[in-house]
């Protein structure tokens, strides 16, 4: 099958994996999870994902409540660690091949991250799990992801969220606020749409990495973002966006 978007990077939220769960993680989810990223492999997709730590810390939250900002920063690079840990368990429960790379040295536990390695054991149908962030504190995951998917040459970075694109204004708290098919790098910054934070955004920008903003609980949005279906969730890239 041809697919729109061969290689891929994945950015979930951490909130994804607790469900409805006081838990961290939510067993049920994770299962889900893994059974949504094996099908893309099966589809002979790339799978890259990048999953942020908030279901367990968060740096910026534990900043305002005075922990120091680089360790609370760290802190929370180690949370997407054991977040991506949970899911390469899932993965490999379903027979799946998945590896954690790690932006800090974790030898014990994870591969250390090395673009080359990532983009061959992309190439076998390994789903390969980019923990640790950027490896430094003041950068979010979703820098982390742009980072990611730049190094290893993704056709898009894939953001999943809580709604179905990129809107006009809050649609949660502005009925008259309408969804963007498309947009263009420069639109989505004139608007100060927050589809990214700026250090992210720019990395895309500047290597031509299109956006692609989705419901991740959508029936089967993945796969039908990676297949090429129109009208799913908001593309943003350059002027032909």
């Amino acid at each position: 099958m041809a697919l729109k978007y061969k290689r891929i990077l994945l950015k979930l939220s951490g909130e994804v994996l607790k469900g409805a769960s006081e838990a961290c993680h939510d067993e049920a989810v994770l299962a889900d999870v893994a059974r949504r990223l094996g099908e893309l492999v099966s589809l002979g997709a790339e799978v890259g994902v990048v999953i942020g730590g908030g279901n367990i810390f968060r740096g910026l939250t534990g900043a305002r409540n005075g922990t120091d900002r680089v360790l609370g920063d760290t802190m929370g690079m180690l949370a997407t660690v054991i977040n991506a840990l949970a899911v390469q368990n899932a993965l490999e429960r379903r027979g799946v091949p998945a590896v954690t790379m790690t932006a800090q040295p974790m030898p014990q536990v994870a591969r250390l991250f090395d673009a080359r390695k990532a983009g061959k054991l992309l190439s076998r149908g390994v789903v390969t799990l980019f923990a640790g962030g950027t490896g430094n504190p003041f950068f979010s995951t979703d820098s982390g992801a742009a980072l990611r998917a730049a190094e290893i040459g993704a056709d898009a970075l894939l953001k999943a969220t809580k709604v179905d694109g990129v809107y006009s204004a809050d649609p949660a708290k502005d009925p008259a606020a309408t969804r963007y098919e498309t947009l263009s790098y420069q639109e989505a910054l004139a608007k100060d749409l927050h589809v990214m934070d700026a250090a992210a955004f720019a990395l895309c920008r500047d290597n031509a990495i299109p956006i692609v903003v989705f419901d991740f609980h959508a029936p089967d949005a993945l796969r039908r973002i990676v297949c090429g279906e129109a009208g799913l969730g908001t593309v943003v890239a350059g002027p032909t966006a």
